[in-house]
């Protein structure tokens, strides 16, 4: 395929139709482009919003030969799309990212060697794919946390458990499906980096975030200096940077960490995609995540971000729909968007559930406490828990 830079007025294909297909079809718009969505979904927040939508399953031919049609290049927005899809794509146009990064971020045993291959340091753990390996746990691992190697996301496929009887209970609930344990470390807090790289290497990031996670689902992101500790920060991004290397890596990849209390930094998974802890960025920073999306798809130059304000984040989940009972209604917008630096966005999803994630609300303001204070008052409209 030709390296050359594909211009605005090309179609960019996404495939997926999630909220994070909608914002970066709406980065995409931005600049010039025209856009197309492969998804099954009729009422998939970015197929609502893109100039075309393959209404198709991810091996669909026909969708999958369409969408190849009409796009100059194509990215994806979730990383468990089928790698078959995304190697069907290769053949006809330039996709990003590829589908042996893709594969390895849907595999959390694959994913680790990957981390260690690059020196990044994980969280000890054991693969377990048979008795054999059930019985060749190491009892140093527990208490620990059994993850399913495959398809798990907001906490989704995990079980905490503390003995071996608990382990062997767990891996039965779960189906006997390859797992990972990895032992309950001591965490001070998490953050992640968002990482772009180009085709021809070149790298930027977005300024490292510190996360909090309830029930597995993010909940608050802060972004601002000394949300991270300086030396902690820098071993962040040293480390994305050395994954994105290691994988040959070309679009937006996030890689998530956990900071534990004597100061180490150990990785705990990556997603070959924007994620919802850079959400932010559309709002204090000069160049988002789904502009560096665009950018890295269409080969086009990357620039370092800066951000210009202090951010604070809020997941917006179904249940804020439901805190007056089992009768869905409106949360209190024009409350809080009577706070200043408050910048409300919605995906488009046409029905609440609890613990679906409906939009997200920054924060941005001067100065950290001014971020914070905002945020808090907010939370408290909403009824979400402060932090």
């Amino acid at each position: 395929m030709s390296a050359s830079a594909i211009l605005p007025g090309a179609t960019l294909g996404v495939l997926g139709g999630g909220q994070l297909g909608r914002m970066f079809v709406h980065a995409a718009q931005r600049m010039g482009y025209a856009t197309a969505v492969l998804d099954p979904d009729e009422g998939s927040p970015a197929g609502l919003v893109s100039h075309h939508h393959m209404r198709a399953a991810y091996l669909d031919e026909a969708g999958l030969a369409e969408l190849a049609r009409v796009s100059a290049a194509v990215t994806t927005e979730f990383e468990n799309v089928p790698a078959e899809a995304l190697e069907r794509l290769a053949r006809d146009v330039p996709v990003a990212p590829g589908a042996d990064a893709v594969s390895i971020a849907q595999d959390r045993a694959l994913e680790k060697a990957h981390f260690t291959r690059c020196g990044v340091p994980c969280a000890p753990h054991a693969v377990i794919e048979s008795d054999e390996h059930l019985r060749a746990v190491d009892e140093a691992l527990l208490p620990g946390v059994l993850k399913t190697a495959r398809l798990g996301y907001d906490g989704k496929g995990q079980v905490r458990v503390a003995t071996r009887e608990e382990l062997e209970q767990a891996w039965g609930g779960l189906k006997r499906v390859p797992c990972v344990l990895e032992k309950l470390l001591d965490l001070a807090f998490e953050c992640s980096v968002i990482v772009a790289r180009s085709r021809t290497g070149a790298m930027v990031h977005l300024p490292v975030q510190r996360n909090l996670h309830r029930g597995g689902i993010l909940a608050v992101t802060e972004v601002h200096d000394g949300a991270v500790p300086h030396e902690a920060a820098q071993q962040a991004i040293d480390a994305a940077r050395a994954v994105a290397q290691g994988l040959g890596y070309v679009g937006v990849l996030c890689v998530e960490f956990f900071v534990l209390k004597d100061g180490a930094l150990v990785v705990n998974e990556m997603a070959p995609r924007p994620h919802n802890s850079g959400h932010w960025s559309m709002d204090a920073c000069n160049v988002s995540q789904f502009e560096l999306q665009v950018r890295t798809l269409a080969n086009l130059p990357l620039v370092a971000p800066r951000q210009h304000s202090a951010a604070v984040m809020l997941n917006l989940l179904g249940d804020l729909w439901f805190i007056g009972g089992e009768t869905a209604a409106t949360p209190r917008w024009a409350n809080v968007l009577a706070l200043p630096g408050t910048h409300l966005h919605l995906y488009g999803k046409a029905d609440a559930r609890r613990g679906r994630k409906m939009g997200h609300l920054t924060i941005s303001a001067a100065d950290p406490a001014q971020a914070r204070r905002v945020a808090l008052d907010a939370a408290a409209i909403l009824g979400i828990e402060p932090f």
